[in-house]
């Protein structure tokens, strides 16, 4: 096994310095390199569609200036050469390395057409130009997609008092991440909050001369629009990897261990890596939220340090949350895999309310939407695989 004198960690979000801090936590005295696309401190990403919008600028991450020996910041990497273990920059600089941590995360998925006041959400400059035409008096606002980060500028931006279209593909907004029940709930919690909600239908262009004037639908309509914002999805960003000899799938393709398939002595964490999870009978998951990326940094070192033998497989419960109007709606495990959906606690006419979900009766995730203790309570029976009924008896008691 190669001597890991030289780690080099791509990407300087919260997956990659949980890697650094990890590496230097667990004693590795060897030099560390870290590459990163930007030049700002390691922040969080959660609050850019949510209080950075509203003015507050404190997303630093903390032991963010822990990072290594070298730091390259601006810089983006293009190429890796597996065989000599080598990764080039965009500057032609070639980084050598004994072990790779890939943590470069994803991109957003951007409209066709071009135009002024069109909008992704991804960076601190994103945020900071959205902040802006927010600001700016743009009664008119197009959210496209309603996951996570469309709901989130929906919400935001309705507090902010602007007229606010959130069109989305699915029948009922995050109906993939939440199930019909809950999806079905948030749907009549965005109209009740005040945004038109156009469900089931995709946008199929843009108008406006220089400056965005309208979104087109693929029913025909045109809407109205002053400012867009294009929330949909994420693309893994593994652009500079092919060629490589990795496999590439919708993510850098690892083992148990997040060692990547392809190469030796290369790991892969954060929204970049999709892997096997051992709790879903090896079921292939990418998992593009803050807790994964924390956690995975961390078991992606580790395993690294320890090597492909002695590797621990990563099996960490998938677990998120987002904040819709001010309701807190939180999910763990993967509900998308449930053959059966039960309301577990509460009563979604109340607003509040716990919904478990399971495979062939076995506990596999569950949502929440403002009730914290029984989400946390029916977190742990999923993580312990619990039978559903367990916990509908416990509600029941």
């Amino acid at each position: 096994m190669t001597t890991l004198n030289t780690i080099t960690v791509v990407g300087a979000s919260l997956a990659g310095l949980r890697a650094v801090q990890t590496l230097r936590g667990a004693g590795f005295a060897g030099e560390i390199v870290v590459v990163g696309a930007e030049r700002h401190l390691p922040y969080n990403r959660p609050p850019l569609s949510k209080s950075m919008l509203r003015g507050d600028d404190e997303i630093t991450l903390p032991g963010a200036e822990e990072l290594g020996d070298r730091w390259l910041r601006g810089r983006n990497a293009v190429r890796l050469d597996t065989a000599g273990r080598l990764v080039t920059l965009d500057d032609g600089t070639q980084v050598r390395y004994d072990g790779l941590v890939i943590a470069t995360g994803a991109r957003p998925r951007p409209l066709p057409d071009a135009l002024e006041g069109v909008h992704t959400l991804r960076t601190v400059e994103d945020a900071l130009a959205l902040r802006a035409e927010l600001a700016a008096g743009h009664r008119r606002v197009v959210v496209v997609g309603g996951g996570f980060i469309g709901g989130e500028v929906a919400s935001t931006a309705r507090s902010l008092g602007l007229a606010v279209t959130l069109v989305d593909a699915a029948p009922y907004p995050m109906s993939g991440v939440l199930g019909d029940l809950a999806s079905r709930w948030l749907a009549g919690h965005h109209r009740s909050n005040g945004v038109d909600l156009v469900p089931g239908r995709r946008v199929t262009g843009l108008e406006g001369a220089g400056r965005v004037s309208g979104v087109r639908l693929d029913d025909g309509r045109t809407l109205p629009a002053d400012l867009v914002i294009a929330a949909t999805g994420v693309v893994p960003e593994t652009g500079w990897l092919r060629g490589s000899g990795l496999t590439l799938d919708d993510g850098v393709v690892c083992d148990a261990a997040l060692f990547a398939a392809g190469a030796d002595g290369v790991v892969a964490a954060g929204d970049v890596a999709r892997w096997p999870h051992a709790r879903y009978g090896g079921a292939s998951v990418r998992v593009e939220h803050w807790a994964n990326a924390n956690e995975q940094g961390a078991a992606a070192a580790l395993n690294l340090l320890a090597g492909r033998e002695d590797a621990t497989p990563y099996a960490g419960l998938p677990a998120f949350a987002t904040h819709v109007h001010g309701v807190r709606v939180q999910t763990a495990g993967l509900p998308h895999l449930a053959d059966e959906a039960r309301v577990a606690a509460g009563d979604p006419e109340e607003g509040r309310f716990a919904v478990a979900f399971a495979r062939a009766g076995t506990l596999v995730g569950v949502v929440g939407v403002d009730a914290p203790r029984d989400f946390v309570r029916i977190k742990r029976a999923v993580a312990a695989g619990d039978p559903l009924e367990s916990v509908l008896a416990a509600s029941m008691g």
